[in-house]
């Protein structure tokens, strides 16, 4: 039995539904058990510029840092060398 390309794309878009409906549920599920002591940072690109901003100083320079150097892996990895 062959799944045909239709069939793999709604498998793998209602995998990505339920995956989103989990993590509703999780969220407002440790929304009732109240404050947690978790860390979060997020970080990101604005052109080549890494930034981050997140509730803990040290977690916000580890993903800078990390997102400055996958740029840096983007811009080694995509350069006409490899091509």
């Amino acid at each position: 039995m062959s799944l045909r390309v239709e069939q793999l794309i709604s498998l793998g878009i209602l995998f990505i539904v339920i995956g989103f409906i989990i993590v509703f549920f999780g969220v407002f599920m440790g929304a009732k058990q109240g404050a947690s002591g978790a860390k979060v940072a997020v970080g990101g690109f604005i052109g080549p510029i890494p930034f981050g901003f997140g509730n803990d100083k040290n977690m916000v320079w580890f993903v800078a840092m990390l997102s400055l150097v996958l740029f840096l892996a983007w811009l080694f990895f995509s350069s006409r060398i490899w091509k």
